[in-house]
């Protein structure tokens, strides 16, 4: 480790920032794992050690110091969008830090805790009440289609694609998520299937166009419910594709198949029961459903659920990203579900995040001519690169999990059995961790 500092007179620094700048200086000094250049006003340091991951953080303004001194985390990301400092590599700053996460764990703590009060109680007003869950997705998907449209694919789809190959383009990535977890759910043309999170319709455009089922969906976002509805009728679809603007708990009726495609992230932890309960009441006996879903680690699961980030203030107000162990305990303390599996495709999100954030970059001017502001502009550049890193760090997982009623026999089918995969066969809680791209062994 080396920590090398030229210094200039500080004498424009107030006392408070002079105090706040040693301060974060020296935890910044413990970093081991990459290294930070760090230059401002006063002089410039390298912290840590030279490797894979090298970047520059120019400090234009010093109450960045303060922020992160006093305000944690949440504060340096306001800190950024605000313009009071920038980085050379923003997505790999975070990877660093990811790797030293005992020192962003440190920027949370005492000094921070009559802010983090507030920021929870913040929080908790944007629960995912049926009002609330309405607030919550017109705050974010209600920022304009055309924003969406231009650094989406052509699908559609905001969530993780499942890319077949490292030279895969975002579209194949999509349709193949798309196609992925059609075939896990054995979809048939006979089958009625409910989708709860429409997006813009991806998913059961998809469906219905390329296997012939009828497809109930539903959103309560009103520019996805006008915009779904659209390209349902343009695509001929009508017949077999109902789109609904609808909160999940009031849905009725009885489906063969249900999928939930990175919807459950704005349901909340206190609303798990009863997002899997209306899930296993829509189902037939005989039903199956696939829930998608970005999930916390089980270590950090609880001191997650007490704190509120940047993303649940900024981005999705509300959000929530639940454990795989949340949901299994949810599902089974309220539903006759039956776990059948789980597969983690955490690396193909940074890639289809890295895709996102390119395309959103390559069409910068026409975000600015919708009229988003720069601070805006800032945010989600910031949103786009900590959510790559945590992906490519594997900090979080991107699980598909599949559940059962007890009457589905579809599973059997699932795989041809050999003589010896009926001597021994597999463990039926495992989670496959699909490795590195390309992936296509768990289809």
């Amino acid at each position: 480790m080396t920590a090398r500092t030229i210094h200039r007179p500080a004498d424009r620094l107030s006392v408070l920032d002079r105090l706040a700048r040693k301060t974060l200086l020296g935890r910044i000094s413990t970093i081991s794992r990459g290294e930070l250049v760090v230059q401002d006003q006063v002089g410039s340091g390298n912290f840590g050690d030279s490797g894979d991951l090298s970047v520059s953080l120019q400090i234009q303004n010093p109450k960045f110091y303060r922020h992160a001194l006093f305000g944690g985390t949440l504060s340096i990301a306001e800190s950024y969008i605000n313009g009071d400092w920038d980085c050379d590599n923003l997505t790999d700053l975070f990877r660093i830090l990811i790797r030293n996460i005992d020192i962003l764990s440190g920027l949370d703590g005492p000094l921070s805790a009559v802010i983090g009060l507030v920021n929870r109680t913040y929080h908790r007003y944007h629960a995912n009440t049926r009002h609330g869950s309405r607030r919550n997705i017109e705050a974010h998907y209600d920022l304009g289609n055309e924003f969406f449209e231009l650094w989406l694919d052509e699908t559609m789809a905001y969530s993780c694609g499942i890319f077949p190959h490292s030279g895969s383009t975002t579209l194949e990535a999509s349709t193949g998520k798309f196609d992925r977890v059609c075939r896990q759910l054995a979809i048939q043309s006979s089958d009625d299937v409910v989708e709860i999170g429409t997006g813009w319709g991806g998913f059961a455009l998809h469906a219905a166009g390329n296997y012939g089922c009828k497809v109930t969906t539903t959103t309560i976002s009103a520019s996805q419910y006008e915009l779904a509805r659209k390209r349902v009728r343009d695509a001929g679809l009508s017949d077999r594709v109902t789109v609904l603007q609808q909160d999940y708990r009031d849905m009725t009726g009885k489906f063969d198949k249900l999928v939930s495609i990175e919807m459950i992230e704005a349901v909340g932890h206190r609303f798990l029961d009863a997002f899997f309960g209306k899930c296993s009441d829509l189902l037939h006996p005989h039903g199956s459903m696939l829930v998608q879903s970005i999930v916390m680690p089980e270590r950090r699961y609880e001191e997650y659920l007490k704190s509120v980030d940047f993303i649940q203030k900024y981005i999705f107000p509300g959000g929530c990203l639940p454990s795989l162990g949340a949901m299994l305990n949810s599902v089974g303390k309220t539903t006759d579900l039956r776990f059948f599996q789980a597969n983690d495709f955490a690396p193909h999100y940074a890639e289809t995040l890295r895709r996102w954030r390119r395309t959103f970059w390559n069409r910068i001017e026409d975000v600015r001519k919708l009229g988003y502001s720069e601070r805006f502009i800032r945010m989600w550049n910031y949103y786009l690169c900590y959510c790559e890193a945590v992906f490519e760090e594997r900090h979080i997982g991107l699980l598909q999990v599949q559940w059962d009623k007890p009457l589905c026999r579809r599973d059997s089918l699932r795989m041809v059995q050999t003589k010896q995969d009926r001597l021994n066969p597999p463990a039926s809680c495992d989670v496959h961790h699909t490795g590195e791209i390309p992936l296509c062994s768990h289809g």
